[in-house]
């Protein structure tokens, strides 16, 4: 992902004041396996169904035909029920699809309430493919392993997708995560304070829903030795770590919830469902990670339900 600067004569789609980005620059990059689910949740942001409207997200806007691509993918395969297709796993770097997206945030929820402004995060998300963990660990010396390597030491965010699921390979992230670590080290990319955003994903599950407001306590639960990784990074003065929990599918019900996802497989590599009610289709927690890579800062409101 990047984070851009806006000219000043832009206007939001949805409001006839000037829109104000965050100041800055932050290059953002998407990382997991491919069964993370980063397709997914790439399309569920770019698509925003049934959005929540008491979400301090006024709305996000694809841009460009790769982000419009997105749009299609949640319209065409995860609404009506279908999986979406892997990415190419022989796409090189220059290949790599690069989907825009423009989130605004409705003014009550900013800090320049009252101003009639809006807060726009334009992010541009690259959707790597391959095992990426187990690659860094098997796959050394592969050239398009190299090249995303290369790539990912630009970014000053990085937001890791887990399957939460998927607990049972947390030693094998945890050596996966020591080694990316320190190929960070070792770059020649000077920057002044990078941050990680581990994300769990699939938190529609009844194991992981049930504490999606503790992120940080619900990861050192299911994956110690990951966790572990990072806050060594962090406490070495290399940059800051924080944990968040997102589902592209959503939940069914309020009092006795349910995921809104049909399982089609589930295993040590984790869950694979499709969508079970795609008109009740309100994905969580999916702008939270972006804006705190984004800023710096958590904005509890997008934590909400």
């Amino acid at each position: 992902m990047k984070f851009f600067r806006r000219n000043k004569k832009d206007t939001s789609d949805t409001n006839d004041a000037p829109a104000q980005t965050l100041s800055g620059d932050s290059t953002l990059r998407i990382i997991g396996d491919r069964a993370s689910g980063k397709t997914a949740y790439l399309a569920s942001l770019a698509y925003w169904p049934n959005a929540n409207p008491d979400s301090p997200v006024d709305s996000v806007t694809p841009i460009g035909e790769e982000g419009e691509e997105l749009v299609e993918k949640a319209r065409d395969l995860l609404e009506q029920g279908l999986e979406l297709e892997p990415t190419d796993l022989n796409a090189d770097i220059d290949e790599v699809k690069d989907y825009t997206l423009s989130i605004n945030l409705k003014d009550r929820f900013s800090w320049l309430r009252g101003e009639g402004k809006q807060v726009q995060l334009n992010v541009s998300c690259k959707d790597y493919a391959g095992e990426f963990f187990s690659d860094l660990l098997y796959k050394s010396g592969d050239s398009r392993l190299e090249d995303y390597l290369e790539d990912c030491c630009l970014a000053t965010g990085l937001l890791f997708l887990v399957d939460g699921t998927t607990h049972r390979k947390d030693r094998d992230y945890a050596m996966g995560m020591e080694k990316f670590l320190m190929e960070l080290d070792r770059s020649q990319v000077e920057l002044q304070q990078r941050r990680i955003a581990l994300v769990l994903s699939k938190c529609e599950q009844s194991e992981l829903w049930v504490n999606r407001h503790e992120p940080q306590k619900l990861v050192k639960a299911r994956f110690p030795k990951l966790s572990s990784q990072l806050e060594i990074w962090s406490r070495g003065g290399n940059g800051s770590v924080d944990y968040f929990t997102t589902s592209a599918f959503g939940i069914l019900g309020r009092q006795y919830p349910e995921p809104n996802s049909k399982r089609l497989r589930r295993s040590r590599d984790g869950t694979t469902s499709v969508i079970k009610k795609p008109k009740l289709w309100r994905p969580f927690g999916l702008v939270s990670p972006i804006y705190w890579l984004c800023t710096g800062e958590r904005h509890r409101e997008l934590d909400r339900d």
